[in-house]
């Protein structure tokens, strides 16, 4: 799976969304007398419904070529991972870039070079808010930074589960997947249109990454480093190495599609580097995992978030179990998997009792450094003025926004190591696209319809499953006149009205998604309202791209 796909997944996973058959209210289920075979939609029936749902997002819904995430049908309201003002758009999937990377998609998919176009246009709204240091922040506020610090000091700062967005920092950051989702996107373009200006604005953007990374192969999660970023009493995570949300799996991606399309051999230091990393960062025993993020200093263990405690993370530490094996499948190098087996001991080991183990959660999402003492995340108060987050070894009542379990699947990963360590390295690595001679490979001709990941570049069969003629045909009717799939948008949030008082207000939160009327966070509506998806519009479209391919 490729790191920024997986987090598209993941925020779409955020924000569920339930497509609109036609009517809207219709059941997904048809009756008896409606069972009969359904004609697949013809290609000119695909094309022309695939015309008109870009048209609409590309004319109404984006703003000088970008895009948030979900707007309200009249585009009184509209969100990003928060509300967003009418002047922004957002970088983090499934936002500008990913839009961009569905542009592409369909351009190679029809030949329409109206598709090109409008990916271009896509890159120009990324280009316009790219940072001087060539990385992105979450967002992008087209009316300029004054703007942008206003709505950090409103909605961002009262936000209160979104400490990510308590503080403008005014750099770029590595955090859920935006920076590489837009660097993948320019170097996919730039190899359609060997633009001058496109190539300008990658050649920033890797080098962002690589004067991010430090000496020992590590990254932050923003860059360059700012004073004073502390928050709630602590100090600044950001700078701290980061595995959270796989910061460095990102970054190695996107280092390894551009070395093998670029044909730039100063990407293969970084790129070990950032392998090392790995290694170097898992402790000694009797606790030979990783934390979400680790110091610079002494590659211990630390906190990030009020919410992120200083311990180890199970779900880290299995992420970062499979990046090991990816770097043996692109190197053959045995030293990734040296102390695999040890890493998988410790989560057999730190499982949670039988009692906790139910809907597929098998483990603490946090463990005390030292002892292994499970850590589960409760708050108290109403809002970010008046409230706090808090551990304790109680897993009752805990956060409903982050989970204090994890499903891990440890047998699946032990089978995987075996059979890779059964392996002879220089047979596993053959045809890796790190060790094969630059421009061996293309890029994956689709980046939006699945899970890609460097290893599809050594591919030659990527067919995807169809969707039935019933659902295509579905999608066609579904596409409503004004040219959008009508969506119920579960995820909503309050609007602004000022910043939380100093004492907590009636009702109680600990357990809910939101705090009082004060907390700008959003939260799943118990009566969601209709609205546009820009997730929707991607998913649907990959399914249209599909059928065309058949």
């Amino acid at each position: 799976m490729s790191i920024a796909a997986f987090k598209r997944a993941l925020i779409c996973a955020c924000l569920p969304l339930m497509l609109a058959l036609p009517g809207h209210a219709q059941s997904a289920t048809s009756s008896p007398a409606t069972q009969e075979a359904v004609q697949a939609p013809s290609r000119a029936e695909i094309l022309e419904t695939m015309k008109r749902a870009a048209r609409f997002m590309m004319e109404e819904a984006a703003v000088n070529g970008g895009y948030v995430w979900q707007y309200l049908p009249d585009f009184s309201r509209r969100w990003g991972e928060l509300e967003a003002n009418k002047t922004m758009i957002w970088v983090q999937p499934p936002g500008t870039p990913t839009m961009g990377h569905l542009f592409l998609d369909a351009w190679h998919a029809t030949g329409d070079a109206w598709y090109l176009d409008a990916a271009m246009k896509t890159a120009d709204a990324l280009i316009k808010g790219q940072l001087e240091s060539g990385g992105w922040n979450y967002v992008i506020d087209t009316a300029g930074e004054d703007s942008l610090k206003r709505w950090y000091d409103t909605y961002g700062k009262n936000a209160w589960r979104m400490e990510e967005f308590h503080h403008y920092y005014g750099n770029g950051t590595f955090d859920d997947a935006g920076t590489a989702e837009a660097t993948q996107f320019l170097l996919r373009l730039y190899l359609e249109k060997k633009d001058k200006g496109i190539k300008k604005a990658l050649d920033k953007a890797l080098g962002f990454i690589l004067n991010a990374q430090y000496p020992n192969g590590g990254w932050p999660q923003r860059f360059p480093l700012v004073k004073d970023g502390g928050l709630h009493g602590k100090p600044d995570y950001t700078g701290y190495i980061t595995f959270n949300d796989d910061v460095s799996g990102e970054n190695l991606e996107v280092l390894i599609f551009a070395y093998q399309v670029l044909g730039d051999k100063k990407l293969i230091d970084p790129i070990r580097r950032g392998m090392d990393i790995f290694i170097a960062t898992q402790q000694p025993q009797p606790q030979p995992a990783w934390g979400l993020q680790h110091r610079t200093t002494d590659l211990k263990p630390t906190g990030a978030r009020t919410y992120e405690p200083e311990a180890f993370a199970t779900h880290t530490t299995a992420n970062n179990i499979k990046q090991l094996l990816n770097f043996y499948r692109l190197t053959g190098d045995a030293k990734y998997l040296a102390r695999v087996p040890e890493a998988l001991d410790w989560l057999d080991k730190v499982q949670s009792p039988p009692s906790l183990r139910t809907q597929g959660r098998t483990h603490p999402t946090f463990l005390a450094i030292g002892t292994d003492k499970p850590l589960y995340l409760h708050r108290r108060g109403s809002n970010v003025v008046n409230g706090e987050y808090y551990t304790s070894d109680s897993p009752n009542e805990v956060i409903a926004h982050y989970g204090s379990f994890r499903s891990i699947d440890t047998a699946a990963l032990r089978t995987e190591y075996q059979k890779l360590a059964a392996t002879k390295g220089e047979e596993i690595s053959k045809g890796s696209p790190m060790l094969a001679k630059p421009g061996t490979y293309k890029l994956p001709r689709y980046f939006t319809l699945r899970d890609v990941d460097v290893f599809d570049m050594m591919k030659t069969d990527n067919a995807e499953k169809v969707a039935g003629a019933d659902k295509l045909a579905d999608l066609i009717r579904g596409l409503n006149p004004r040219g959008y799939w009508p969506v119920k948008l579960t995820a909503v949030s309050n609007p602004y009205i000022g910043d939380g008082p100093a004492t907590p207000t009636g009702g109680e939160y600990r357990a809910t998604r939101v705090g009082d009327l004060y907390d700008t966070s959003p939260y799943n509506a118990d009566y969601p309202v209709e609205g546009i998806s820009t997730a929707a519009f991607v998913k649907n479209m990959g399914e249209l791209i599909k059928a065309l391919g058949k």
